[in-house]
């Protein structure tokens, strides 16, 4: 294991990285104290028949550039290896707006292959590799120079061990056909918009208990600046205000610096200067919303007409399917699908792809009335009516 400082070194390694199938990658972050990550570490990883070799990259090292990085992450020929991989994804397409393809994520792979719902790397370097991985290190201060010794032991494990988690969980997919199930799963973190922050849509993510359009609106200019405010100078939302001051502004609705003196939960700092002149200006905006345009909460799960029966009798089938196909049920479907089928709803997730072979299929036939459920020994299985 070697720290690569330079730009000269990283393209080095990144050179001999190509000429594999495949390379492993993770990184350590801070994010406490800004509104984008902060890349203090990349571990690259890759073994084969020549060799093998792993290096921590110092993205802080004064003159390093990524670049040859960025090259091998475009490089199509080499598998980009990640566990978890959506916020270190996050990290390169803020700073370079590039997702690294092909792409493999062994959280997802491992959930196809029976791992449970959402295995952690710890789990599989136990069950896959047979070793215990030392974790003292996950939270420690990544930006201190040098690095210890154990914070080194720690981060190159979480490449090393990959290579073989990756190629346990490759060869069990090509065994098992399910290749393009994580295809499929992939999509998302695929797709350039999973990494983009909408302050239009940063409402949807504040929970209320209310659904006043004039309240929701309110609360929509509110998080719109929030949002705003908090990327233009990378630092946390709640940095800001938090959710709940957020909600008592939609409530009280203030309207100059004296009200704001009254809140009971904004910042200090909130009360006087930029944030609150944003904040009033975001009240008026609110309300002054035509009625026509205010947001609206969908209401279609609160409207279904579930059959609780049947709902129970979908769960004991996705039980069985996610046993029977040795895959997650979480990944298969949510309680929210299965109430929705329930309800005769068929516009889902669930009803398409490898899902729909998997469980959709006898799921339709089961809300139909075509099927039943029946004991087979140790197994629950359909039944023609």
């Amino acid at each position: 294991m070697k720290t690569i400082t330079t730009t000269d070194a990283l393209a080095a390694f990144c050179a001999e990285a190509a000429k594999r199938a495949y390379v492993t990658v993770d990184t350590e972050f801070l994010r406490e104290r800004t509104y984008y990550s902060k890349l203090c570490l990349v571990q690259l990883a890759y073994q084969d028949s020549d060799g093998d070799d792993a290096c921590l990259v110092d993205p802080l090292a004064e003159g390093l550039s990524l670049a040859p990085l960025y090259d091998l992450f475009a490089d199509a020929g080499v598998v980009k290896v990640f566990h978890a991989a959506r916020q270190d994804l996050e990290i390169f397409f803020v700073d370079k707006g590039i997702i690294p393809a092909p792409l493999f994520d062994t959280q997802v792979a491992a959930m196809v292959c029976g791992f449970g719902e959402q295995a952690g790397y710890e789990t599989l370097v136990r069950k896959i590799c047979k070793s215990d991985l030392d974790k003292s290190s996950r939270f420690t201060d990544w930006t201190r120079r040098p690095l210890t010794d154990a914070q080194a032991t720690y981060a190159v494990g979480d490449v090393t061990f990959l290579r073989d988690i990756y190629e346990y969980l490759s060869d069990r997919l090509e065994k098992s056909g399910r290749k393009k199930w994580v295809a499929e799963e992939m999509a998302v973190l695929n797709d350039p918009a999973t990494y983009r922050a909408d302050p239009d849509e940063a409402w949807r993510r504040v929970k209320t208990r209310t659904n006043s359009g004039r309240f929701l609106a309110i609360v929509r200019e509110l998080a719109r600046f929030r949002e705003t405010y908090a990327r233009d100078r990378n630092i946390p939302r709640s940095r800001v205000y938090k959710d709940d001051a957020l909600i008592e502004l939609a409530s009280t609705k203030p309207q100059s610096e004296q009200d704001l003196g009254r809140s009971r939960l904004l910042l200090r700092e909130a009360r006087r200067g930029d944030i609150a002149a944003g904040i009033m200006t975001a009240v008026k905006s609110g309300l002054a919303v035509p009625n026509d345009q205010l947001p609206k909460v969908d209401q279609s799960s609160v409207k279904l007409q579930v059959n609780p029966a049947l709902a129970d009798l979908l769960r004991v089938l996705l039980k069985s399917k996610s046993d029977n196909e040795d895959v997650a049920a979480k990944l298969i479907a949510s309680s929210a699908e299965l109430d929705a089928l329930a309800a005769g709803e068929r516009d889902m997730k669930a009803m398409r792809g490898w899902r729909k072979e998997v469980f959709g299929n006898d799921a339709i036939l089961l809300c139909d009335g075509k099927v039943g459920l029946a004991v087979d020994g140790q197994k629950v299985v359909t039944v023609p009516l």
